[in-house]
Formats: structure tokens, C-alpha cells, sequence
């Protein structure tokens, strides 16, 4: 994502703060709806209501040749996101607001890992020690042997990790195809590949379940537009920082919405894991090179 010619710091931390503020609202109207549907029913829907955001896309996608190895690459992105989404709405259901928030700081830590294991970028020992930071901070979170680790954690385990791979494939696509692109792929692939899976869970929705989903999509579409928009006035090393405040806003909304208690050992996990990312991505722009980490924003379902 490339910076504008003249950066605006200011604008860029304004526009990362509402995109914080949409994901956090997405998260907790999906919190709301708690057990009424099945996960997968309610992913497959927010991503049929978000396909509506697609139709500029359109013309793009018919003028862009694609080749059996981008189709390739497309189906396999399309399952991880799939299920990662999946595993996303389950723990919505399973635990608190800040953990979901905090754990999904993890997936930027992955990508990180993965690029080094998987497309030959160098894994310095600065960067290398941020990830054990951020490690450290999920241990903090989920404090194994002291308090149960519930299906909740476990799901958002999986789902940090399948995101982090579905955007280390996007890496592979990006210098190819147009961003517009990919992201278009993306939800028609999630869509296809979930529309089996929710008719064999199929039940009859609540109208106010299906006006919270089509809400959700707006949230979503929201956040990612404003992401861009922050990244495109600031450089991600600016902007990264920002994102700290979910974590703060999704804690205060839990506690005074959901009657969940604040935990400090979350928050200090999760301050850990953000602040590792952080560092991650102020050292690749004082390397003046592209970002390896995406912002944590660009993790969200």
C-alpha cells in the first residue's frame, strides 16, 4: 500500500481510529447475536450481504487475465479465510470481547514468521525477539495450567494462524494482480466455499439476526475503507500504534454492554503482542522497505 506524496500523520491516525472504531462495533453486533445461529450460517451470511460492496470490482475482474496458478492460489486463500471466519464467529460466542481482540493482534506475528519460513524474507534478531514478545503475550492471555484454555481460545488460535496464512498468499498475489482484485476473489471464494457448509446448518433466520449480518458487512466495508485511507495518508509505522485503542474500546464495551470483567492480564497480553507488531513495523519503514507485517486491521473477517 503506497503512502501519499506528502504523508499527513494526523489524518492518517484519525482514519485508523475509525476503522478501529467500525471493527470494534462489528464485533460487538456480532457479540449481540451470542448463540442464535450457527457460526458457519452466520459467516456465510455476512458474506453474501458483503458481497454487495463488490460491483465496482466488477469491470476490473472481467479485464483481468488470470492464470491456473492465481486460480490456484485464489481456491486455497478462499478455504483458510473460510475457515478462519468460522472459527472467528465461534469464539465470539465462547469468550470475552477484549480476548478475541487481544489473540487476533497474533496474526501479523505469523505472517511474520511465515515470510521468513516460506518466501526467504530475513528474519532479523530484532524482529525475532519481537516475536517472542508477542508470543509471551498470548502465553499472558491464556495463562495455560492456571485457567482453562476453553474451545474459545483454541479457535482463535486457529483462526490468528489461518489469516496469517491467507495473507502470506496474498503476498504472493499482490505484485501480480490488482489489489481490487484479490479482495473481490476473496469474498466470492469465502461465499462459494461456505454455502454448503451453512445449508447443511441451515435454519430459518430472524429478521433482526439478518438486519445485524447486513449491518456487520457495513461495519466491515467501513473499517477496511478507512484503513486505506489511513495508510494511504501516513505510513504504517504511524498509523500501527492506533490500533491499541480496540483493544481499550472492546474492554470498556465488555464490560459495560456485556457485563464481561476486565481483565488485566488481556490487556497487558495484548499490549505486548501489539507492541511487538508495532516494532516489527516501524523497523521494516526504517528499513525503507515494503512492510512485511500487515497492520492488524487488515486481519479482521
Amino acid at each position: 500500500m503506497s503512502n501519499a506524496a506528502t504523508p499527513r500523520p494526523v489524518a492518517g491516525i484519525l482514519w485508523m481510529l475509525a476503522a478501529g472504531l467500525s471493527f470494534v462495533g462489528m464485533t460487538a453486533l456480532v457479540k449481540s447475536m451470542g448463540d442464535d445461529m450457527h457460526p458457519i450460517q452466520a459467516a456465510f451470511l455476512r458474506y453474501v450481504f458483503g458481497l454487495v460492496f463488490l460491483l465496482p470490482a466488477i469491470k476490473p475482474m472481467l479485464q483481468t487475465s488470470l492464470k491456473p496458478r492465481h486460480w490456484q492460489l485464489f481456491a486455497l486463500r478462499g478455504v483458510l479465510h473460510a475457515v478462519a471466519v468460522m472459527l472467528w464467529f465461534f469464539a465470539m460466542t465462547q469468550i470475552p470481547l477484549a480476548e478475541v481482540t487481544a489473540m487476533n493482534y497474533l496474526t501479523p506475528v505469523y505472517v511474520t514468521l511465515g515470510a521468513a519460513l516460506f518466501l526467504g524474507e530475513k528474519l532479523a534478531a530484532r524482529r525475532l525477539t519481537a516475536v517472542v514478545v508477542a508470543l509471551v503475550g498470548a502465553i499472558i492471555i491464556l495463562r495455560p495450567g492456571i485457567r482453562e484454555v476453553s474451545p474459545g481460545h483454541l479457535a482463535m488460535l486457529g483462526m490468528t494462524f489461518l489469516m496469517g496464512g491467507s495473507y502470506l498468499l496474498t503476498k504472493r498475489l499482490v505484485n501480480e494482480i490488482s489489489p481490487v482484485v484479490i479482495v473481490a476473489q476473496l469474498s466470492i471464494w469465502v461465499t462459494i466455499i461456505l454455502t454448503p457448509l451453512a445449508i447443511s446448518v441451515w435454519t430459518p433466520p430472524q429478521p433482526e439476526d439478518l438486519v445485524l449480518l447486513l449491518i456487520v458487512a457495513c461495519f466491515a466495508t467501513a473499517g477496511h475503507y478507512c484503513m486505506t485511507l489511513a495508510l494511504q495518508a501516513a505510513p504504517i509505522a504511524v498509523t500501527q500504534p492506533a490500533t491499541f485503542l480496540q483493544l481499550i474500546w472492546a474492554t470498556l464495551l465488555g464490560a459495560l454492554v456485556f457485563a464481561e470483567p476486565v481483565d488485566i492480564w488481556v490487556v497487558a497480553g495484548g499490549s505486548l503482542i501489539l507492541g511487538a507488531v508495532s516494532f516489527i513495523t516501524w523497523r521494516e519503514a526504517r528499513l525503507n522497505r515494503r512492510a512485511v507485517t500487515p497492520a492488524n486491521l487488515q486481519t479482521k473477517p
